[in-house]
């Protein structure tokens, strides 16, 4: 983790401004294509749930601006973010789950597995606290939703990017899932969260090398 310079950062004027405003949170929906995607875990036997937890983890940990926390007055980046997601229990609760990111899929998918069958065990709906260096994940199957909006803490206003995908649907002979991304406009502007969908969707086209071991990042 590192401090960020705010005298020298090219968007401090940008920072500034928006940390003054009563809801600095802006949210972004759009469809990506998981056709081969879903075939490639398919082919696996692998869990749909999990594989997208990787793929959006992966994307933000390969995008700068989706390290960076508001701490106090102080902004830093992290070197590595991880998902919090939440689980959904037999009684209709909701539990959040925490994993540790691995670069390595075959990794992060047996540490998610163990991790979701913990906090069934054992439900929990609070983090770590005072701890950033997450992306609040969710996935809504039942809806393939245009928008979403996302709880935040307002005082101040937290900064952990806030994730969620929907139900799948079929589109001519293509699977396309919608894919929601709510963030602190302090820290990015749309231009940071373009340049997120399309990492996820360049890693979407090689669904065999995204799933394969990956030497750890």
């Amino acid at each position: 983790m590192r401090n960020l310079d705010l005298e020298t950062w090219s968007r401090r004027e940008t920072y500034e401004h928006f940390r003054q405003v009563d809801y600095p949170h802006f949210q972004l929906t759009a469809t990506v294509d998981i056709t081969d995607f879903h075939a490639a875990l398919i082919q696996r036997s692998a869990s749909f749930s999990v594989g997208v937890i990787y793929l959006l983890a992966r994307a933000a940990n390969e995008n700068a601006s989706f390290r960076l926390r508001i701490r106090g007055d102080q902004v830093v980046e992290h070197e590595r973010v991880h998902p919090s997601f939440t689980v959904l229990l037999e009684d209709e609760r909701l539990s959040f789950c925490t994993v540790t990111f691995d670069s390595d899929y075959p990794s992060f998918s047996q540490a998610a597995h163990a991790r979701i069958q913990q906090v069934r065990d054992d439900p929990l709906l609070q983090d770590k606290p005072g701890q950033d260096d997450l992306l609040f994940m969710t996935g809504i199957p039942w809806v393939s939703f245009t928008s979403i909006l996302h709880p935040i803490h307002m005082h101040p206003p937290d900064s952990v990017p806030r994730l969620a995908w929907g139900r799948f649907f079929k589109e001519q002979d293509r699977l396309r899932m919608p894919l929601s991304v709510q963030v602190n406009h302090a820290l990015m502007d749309g231009l940071h969260v373009g340049r997120y969908f399309e990492l996820v969707e360049s890693l979407l086209m090689d669904p065999q090398g995204l799933l394969s071991t990956q030497d750890a990042a």
